[in-house]
């Protein structure tokens, strides 16, 4: 075994070995995979090796797209079978409202070159003879869907990989992991060390435990998974004589099964409500091909149902249940990407479903290594979006609820019970005794809206019981004052004397005066956004930094890892050490000159101005800003004056009319400005110009900052896209994200984000087009729940397009 290597990646399952291939691929060759059994001795050889394309989040689903079709360049490379069978396959509904989600997996289809088809549930049990037709109301047929042979797969991939000159250290267990002080890992096996400059965490199973060796506590937990295999059906032999095919795969998210053809019989698999946990809080480091003790009893539910669905297994006999591990994070994806505080150590585990996604992993994180970026936006899978609160408790809680809702509908006004109440502002108790109805955002609980007594969230595609009330709130806010809770704000301080340089170097605006703010762009060196925020001057050493709640721990990874080595700046993630009230309306000054000393003018506190005053008793840091795009104020104050500066408010906004608003409210209220968002329109493919942002990029400043170039080719050559907002001739349901738009009757583009805008009494959709289309009047279609809605290009705010509120 090599002492020295550039990278050394752990374990030996299908994601290890696809990790290692890409980076030998991409031509880093010192790179060496330790597996501390044989390949697939975790839960790789057990898996169902089922592959599908389809994923709730479109980038992600571009992955599994790309990892499906990568199978045939490494069996060809390899020489290793694969067992790759693309049966296709139907995802079946038995409600409207799943067909309704499907219909919506069709859009996404459409600008994802992913070939889904609505179908009736008879067409369905014409190509899939199993199913019972009368048992559901419709289907989705998908042509890319499959199985395969996970042995075959993974070996593939590590043979593919040795001949591109990377290296397999089997029988290889590693006992620690050390940092040198001259920051290379030092890898400690039972063969010795290796050196490493870089180190990929892809352990499985046990992923916590390698992570562990370095202090850090992965959100990862396995849970046990069964499936079944049935005796040899004459119904498998009968279609596999007549068409000369397998049966195709389906999918029944009502009764929480996947199927496919195993030689003569079926395989059903269920992710049942009555889940159980494997080892919860370590891994036996002995375990390997062994497998679980079956428990029917457990998925008995789902089975009546599967065998009411399909009804040939009625008739058939049970040749083997299997059950064996799989981890999950929290969310159900996969956990991919450096670490923040650990440069050089890499993770690429939590991938359940390795077999659909282990290729654009791979892929990704062989990117992320060798040029800096993973070419291609993978915010659902990176490690970064989860932070310090998701714990051990956490993990399990929502891991358990993940794998009881896999084939649930989410719908989207719902939200989840599980792990909630962990972090919540000291208002908390006041607001939820006014009505606030709950989210949660980077594990902080955010008032969504606020509804009366006997009033709560019914869950729907369409408009739902929230829409009167923030109505309401949205008409509060433009006509007199309302308040909201603004805690989930992401807050940064820097400060020390190199301050204001590295600002100029990171951030892509002209820095703003002592007590001014101003909007900024954060750009890569590819100049695509990795950020936007307000930064505010408080004084020649300190600034503010204010930007998206649930990228704190993405963004305090890029700033970190570009912070100066002599200390002259500091950064500090200030979390909920800062909690945040926000007032906006056109009696917001009014309200605040009455809780105020300090002159807060016009005159005196103008638009995007920034000071320290007391709100009552309450001293707090204070700015005219508001993404309502009224005018309005964000008050930051720490959380033990919270109470007080609400309270304050409250009391001093009565005569005005004052009213709280949530989120949703908030986000009608900002479709009326065309504001985007980060993670919807702001993301790390699109450049400035593209998301609109290039007004605040001060391409002439002499600061050479990060992304500079790109962003002045891009402003040269134009770019390839251009945000839009869209006025959509909707009805009782308006668009959520992910919805394909149309142009002249082909799809051209997709939709970021939207919703009502009650003020203005339209719906609205955000979305990317091409330029060369972008700014036509007409000819625009928006699909929304399998219809097509006309949609009109609104370059103007549909409210204050000539800000005289805002800087009123």
């Amino acid at each position: 075994m090599k002492s020295h290597a550039e990278v050394v990646v752990i374990g030996g399952g299908v994601v290890g070995c696809s990790v290692l291939f890409h980076l030998a691929r991409h031509g880093w060759t010192d790179v060496v995979l330790l597996e501390r059994d044989e390949l697939t001795s975790g839960s790789t050889w057990h898996a169902a090796g089922g592959m599908h394309t389809i994923n709730g989040d479109p980038n992600v689903a571009k992955l599994q797209k790309y990892t499906i079709s990568l199978y045939k360049e490494i069996e060809e490379l390899s020489g290793q079978a694969t067992g790759v069978h693309l049966t296709g396959g139907v995802l079946l509904a038995a409600t409207e409202a799943r067909l309704d989600w499907l219909r919506g997996m069709v859009s996404k289809g459409r600008y994802l070159g992913i070939d889904l088809e609505v179908i009736s549930a008879k067409e369905a049990a014409e190509l899939m003879p199993l199913i019972d037709p009368s048992q559901f109301v419709g289907a989705v047929r998908n042509k890319e869907d499959g199985h395969l042979d996970p042995s075959g797969v993974t070996h593939a991939y590590a043979k593919a990989a040795r001949k591109l000159g990377a290296e397999v250290e089997r029988f290889t267990k590693v006992e620690d992991i050390v940092r040198r002080p001259d920051g290379l890992w030092r890898v400690i096996t039972n063969k010795g060390d290796i050196i490493a400059e870089h180190v990929v965490n892809a352990g499985g199973l046990w992923a916590r435990e390698v992570g562990r060796m370095v202090g850090l506590e992965l959100p990862v937990l396995a849970m046990e998974h069964m499936y079944l295999i049935t005796e040899d059906m004459p119904e498998v032999a009968d279609w596999n004589k007549k068409t000369g095919t397998e049966i195709i795969h389906a999918v029944d998210f009502d009764g929480e099964l996947y199927l496919r053809q195993e030689r003569g019989g079926m395989l059903m698999g269920t992710y049942e409500k009555a889940n159980k946990v494997w080892s919860e809080f370590s891994t036996p480091w002995n375990f390997g091909h062994e497998l679980l003790e079956p428990d029917i009893d457990r998925i008995a539910p789902s089975l009546e149902v599967g065998f009411r669905h399909f009804p040939a297994f009625q008739k058939t006999g049970i040749k083997q249940i299997i059950n064996g591990p799989f981890t999950f994070a929290p969310d159900g994806n996969p956990l991919v990407g450096p670490v923040r505080g650990l440069p050089g150590f890499w993770v690429a585990c939590g991938v359940m479903a390795g077999f659909s996604q282990g290729g654009g992993v791979g892929l990704a994180l062989s990117n992320w290594m060798i040029e800096g970026d993973p070419g291609a936006d993978i915010w659902a899978m990176d490690v970064a979006r989860y932070g310090d609160w998701a714990t051990m408790a956490y993990t399990n809680a929502k891991v358990r609820e993940n794998y009881s809702r896999r084939f649930s509908i989410r719908f989207p006004n719902e939200e989840l019970p599980a792990g909630r109440q962990l972090k919540t502002t000291p208002v908390y108790d006041t607001l939820a005794a006014k009505g606030a109805q709950w989210g949660v955002s980077y594990g902080l609980e955010v008032p969504l809206w606020y509804a009366p007594d006997g009033v709560k969230d019914e869950f729907s595609w369409r408009r739902s019981s929230d829409f009167d009330h923030v109505g309401k709130e949205v008409a509060t806010v433009r006509n007199g004052v309302g308040l909201s809770e603004i805690s989930n704000f992401a807050k940064y301080k820097v400060t020390g004397e190199g301050a204001a340089a590295w600002l100029d170097r990171m951030l892509a605006c002209k820095l703003p005066k002592r007590g001014r703010m101003t909007l900024t762009p954060m750009l890569k060196d590819d100049g695509k956004l990795i950020g936007d925020f307000t930064l505010a001057n408080i004084d020649d050493n300190e600034w503010f930094i204010a930007g998206s709640g649930i990228a704190e721990q993405y963004h305090m990874r890029w700033f970190e890892a570009h912070l100066p080595k002599d200390g002259s700046v500091h950064i500090e993630a200030l979390g909920q050490k800062l909690t945040g009230l926000a007032i906006a309306g056109p009696k917001a000054r009014e309200v605040l000159a009455k809780v105020s000393r300090t002159d807060v003018s016009n005159t005196a506190f103008p638009f995007m101005a920034v000071a320290r005053m007391d709100i009552g008793m309450a001293p707090c840091l204070l700015g005219r800003v508001s993404y309502t795009g009224d005018l309005g104020y964000e008050i930051w104050v720490a959380p033990e004056y919270q109470r007080a500066a609400y309270q304050a408010l409250i009391a001093a906004g009565e005569e005005f009319g004052i009213g709280l608003f949530g989120s949703r409210a908030l986000n009608a209220l900002r479709l009326e400005k065309n504001y985007g968002s980060w993670a919807r329109e702001y993301r790390p493919i699109y450049g400035p110009l593209e998301a609109g942002l290039d007004r605040f990029v001060a391409y002439g400043k002499e600061a050479d900052f990060i992304g500079k170039q790109a962003a002045l080719a891009e402003r040269r050559e134009g770019g390839r896209l251009r945000l839009r907002s869209f006025i959509v001739d909707a009805t009782d349901a308006d668009v959520i994200g992910d919805e394909a738009i149309w142009h002249d009757g082909v799809v051209r583009g997709w939709v970021t984000s939207g919703g009502y805008a009650h003020n203005s009494k339209k719906s609205v959709a955000l979305g990317y087009v091409p330029k060369e289309i972008a700014d036509r009047p007409d000819g625009f279609e928006i699909e929304i729940l399998g219809k097509r809605h006309a949609a009109r290009v609104q370059a103007a705010p549909l409210f204050d397009a000539n800000l005289e509120r805002m800087r009123a």
